[in-house]
């Protein structure tokens, strides 16, 4: 299984659901929170990303709540 990183905020309703999403799928993911984390939020940032969530699976970034897009990935 590909490594899947996401990244939220704290206020993010699409994150929320994301992350419900994938915990629904028994995925297992690394949460990085940009608002907490100022780390984070600049790898965001060098990917070329200014919104939240960016959900990454493997080489592959999925920018929003996706659901086709993330079961493609992970069914890769």
């Amino acid at each position: 299984m590909e490594n899947i990183t996401v990244y939220t905020s704290s206020t993010c309703p699409y994150c929320t659901l994301a992350k419900e999403y994938l915990d629904e799928k028994g995925l297992e993911y690394t949460e990085k929170n940009v608002q907490k984390d100022s780390a984070a939020r600049k790898e965001l940032m060098e990917m070329g990303h200014m919104g939240v969530p960016v959900i990454v699976i493997g080489e592959e970034q999925i920018v929003g709540f996706d659901k086709n897009k993330i079961d493609l990935s992970i069914d890769k």
